[in-house]
């Protein structure tokens, strides 16, 4: 690990913005714990929060593509994001344009930036940062009992893996980064089925029932496999795995919290969680985290103070 703090650039997304406020605060306290400044990308945009399926129209990149010519301008080698489809659509932006340069050309000239883009920004996630950067090992050093004893599904959904020729960071069908992670921080990873499917994403606006449906299905297999909490990296997946677990879930369904890695990887590196906003979740976090020995049972918000 390193022993100087160093400063990434920091894309942080609408999402860690409002709602996902814990993940962003927990994303830059831990990244901060283990040596890495996450600072704000000056002047950044919604990254339009989906690839398009059809790129034909360049003006749907353009989003995306101004938040790496952002970047590049400012001298950035790397533009991390904590949030999976973030890191999605950046990445397969910046994927695009490397290929074809003559979009990249037509990209430049209706941006009108100071200098061109090049597709010289590489987009990262936050957790090939950790595992790759700051080392399994070294997380291992820093955590002690951290999470241990602590039975955590892996959820990787469809976003942070896929299209593997795109995004490369772990294999779509048996991923292994997150878990790696959950195992240097003490916890014990649950292997189960679903844990690379979709959601149901943003079917939840025009058909919440089936969102349910699909994302209780999932909650049920880890919850069968013995996961006492779920950890994911992107807040859709989050909101929809939480709130297919209220009411109208099926009779006999067990609820399980939902949980961002960076609240997990702050717990198991000691750090105050305020701020963490756990009251905000719909299934209560902090029981299951207070039985775990991770919060104390005095602690009655595990959110702001």
């Amino acid at each position: 690990m390193r022993e100087r703090s160093v400063k990434l650039a920091y894309f942080p997304g609408c999402s860690l913005e409002t709602r996902a406020g814990g993940f962003n605060r927990s994303a830059k306290q831990v990244a901060g714990a283990l040596g890495i400044e996450l600072v704000d990308l000056a002047g950044w945009n919604c990254c339009g929060a989906t690839f398009p399926l059809c790129v034909d129209n360049l003006l749907d990149l353009v989003g995306p593509a101004r938040n790496l010519a952002l970047a590049a301008e400012a001298g950035e080698p790397a533009l991390v994001a904590a949030c999976s489809t973030c890191f999605n659509v950046l990445r397969r932006t910046n994927h695009a344009l490397r290929g074809d340069p003559e979009a990249l050309e037509k990209l430049n000239y209706f941006m009108e930036r100071p200098a061109p883009y090049a597709g010289q920004v590489a987009v990262r996630h936050l957790i090939d940062v950790f595992v790759n950067d700051v080392g399994i090992d070294a997380i291992a050093e820093r955590v002690g009992n951290g999470l241990r004893g602590l039975r955590v599904a892996a959820y990787y959904g469809c976003m942070l893996l896929r299209p593997a020729d795109e995004i490369g960071l772990d294999d779509p069908e048996r991923p292994r980064c997150m878990d790696r992670l959950l195992a240097a921080l003490g916890a014990e990873p649950v292997d189960y089925p679903h844990r690379s499917e979709c959601c149901g994403a943003y079917l939840a606006i025009k058909s919440p029932g089936a969102t349910a449906a699909i994302s209780q299905r999932i909650i049920a297999a880890a919850g069968r496999a013995g996961a006492q909490v779920v950890a994911t990296t992107c807040p859709l997946c989050q909101f929809n795995l939480d709130r297919a677990q209220a009411a109208g879930a099926p009779i006999g369904f067990t609820t399980i919290p939902v949980l961002y890695f960076t609240q997990l990887m702050g717990l198991a590196l000691g750090l105050e969680p305020a701020g963490y906003d756990f009251e905000m979740h719909i299934v209560d976090p902090r029981p299951a985290l207070q039985a775990a020995g991770l919060l104390p049972s005095s602690d009655a918000d595990g959110g702001r103070r």
